[in-house]
């Protein structure tokens, strides 16, 4: 390719603002170029919380979300993953005390999939059953949050801090906790991702039943 024809073709490379999910107030993210609207889709975009609540005590929390549709001038995303800084999560752990997580996989009301971790940090270690205890404390109330709400208000209540909160005043009943955090949120599967692995799924069960007689 000649000088003149690079040049052109970056010449032809176009502009677009990256902008958040509505949920986050269609927040400017940043921009991305490219010479074809269709190499936009599916471009991950991370920044923190504090960027955009222009709140530098949120940078520990960090917020990835992913270009799934473009405009003229402007690529929408929607949110991909929630996660706490290793740094930040360092800070909670004291020498002596228990930190305790989970791995929590839940359906949201209208049918997204969602891993969630939390992890609870005591203010002196705990025995095995009172961390069970509090582990299962913490899967509870994720699954009853996912059961009663959409996946945008799920991932409100998360990085907002409200069900880290909720889950706090509930476990330090069994045994005296220094904080509660979700320290990693991840979008699994979009609704008709789920629907298409659960068709899939009753086409292979139907299958064995045939074979099975």
């Amino acid at each position: 390719m000649s000088e003149r024809s690079v040049s052109r073709a970056k010449q032809e490379k176009r502009w677009y603002t990256v902008l958040a999910p509505e949920q986050f107030d269609r927040t400017e993210l940043g921009e991305t170029p490219a010479d074809e609207p269709e190499k936009v889709y599916d471009r991950t975009i991370e920044t923190t919380l504090g960027d955009l609540n222009n709140n530098a005590s949120e940078n520990n929390t960090k917020l990835t979300f992913k270009i799934t549709d473009v405009g003229s001038d402007a690529a929408y995303t929607e949110f991909k993953e929630h996660s706490l800084t290793r740094d930040y999560l360092r800070s909670l752990v004291r020498r002596g005390a228990s930190k305790i997580e989970a791995y929590v996989t839940v359906l949201t009301t209208d049918d997204y999939r969602v891993q969630i971790q939390p992890v609870a940090f005591t203010t002196k270690k705990a025995d095995a059953s009172q961390e069970k205890a509090i582990r299962n404390q913490m899967v509870q109330m994720i699954e009853e949050a996912a059961e009663e709400r959409t996946f945008e208000e799920l991932i409100d209540s998360v990085v907002e801090g409200r069900l880290s909160s909720a889950i706090y005043g509930e476990a330090k009943t069994i045994y005296p906790l220094r904080r509660v955090e979700i320290q990693k949120t991840t979008l699994e599967a979009r609704p008709e991702e789920v629907a298409e692995e659960e068709a899939t799924s009753v086409d292979v069960d139907d299958e064995d039943v045939a074979a099975d007689d």
